[in-house]
């Protein structure tokens, strides 16, 4: 299934596969492929740093959840519902999200450029993680790996990246957007 270009619809479907992830999630301390989380760091990382960057660039606030560490499936699923509660209010539309380093955006576009990519992302973290099925959308894999691209070093430079990891020349664009955003496709097989 292709996913939306409506910000408010693609994060449904983006949050709706991390979500299955979670709740098919069995062990929360299990080593994830990105170094020194385990899957709750996974969840912890998405609930955490969204509702900062939300309130200081739209002052929107989001609902709080419980501590990951106390219920890591309830913490995302109060998230996850704030997000979309958002996403769906027609008073977005005419909303704007200021940020020194990515200055006014309309906010719908910001949640889905910078939030929505990154729970995309991180889903085959914690897939890769409980050994869940870890397959993402090819055509998303491809457009956000061609916009990424164009910007490299200055994502690089944040520091919020790990270092390219080699592919294959012929890699799919899940391979190639895993590789370009450090991450081991083939963690933990080598």
């Amino acid at each position: 299934m292709a996913l939306s270009d409506r910000p408010a619809e693609r994060h449904r479907q983006v949050a709706g596969l991390f979500t299955e992830r979670v709740r098919g999630t069995r062990s929360w301390d299990a080593p994830s492929p990105v170094a020194g989380w385990a899957a709750r760091d996974v969840v912890r990382h998405l609930t955490d740093w969204f509702p900062g960057f939300l309130a200081a660039g739209a002052g929107v606030a989001l609902p709080c959840g419980p501590p990951v560490d106390e219920n890591p499936v309830a913490a995302w699923q109060v998230h996850c519902d704030g997000v979309q509660a958002v996403l769906d209010d027609p008073e977005t539309a005419h909303r704007e999200l200021a940020n020194p380093h990515v200055g006014s955006l309309p906010l719908a576009t910001a949640i889905d450029r910078f939030y929505t990519a990154d729970v995309f992302m991180h889903t085959w973290d914690l897939a890769r993680a409980t050994g869940q099925d870890d397959r993402l959308d090819a055509g998303f894999c491809a457009r956000l790996l061609a916009e990424m691209e164009q910007m490299e070093q200055v994502i690089r430079d944040s520091g919020q990246f790990g270092a390219r990891i080699e592919v294959p020349g012929d890699a799919d664009a899940q391979t190639r957007l895993l590789g370009f955003i450090g991450r081991d496709p083939f963690w933990p097989e080598r």
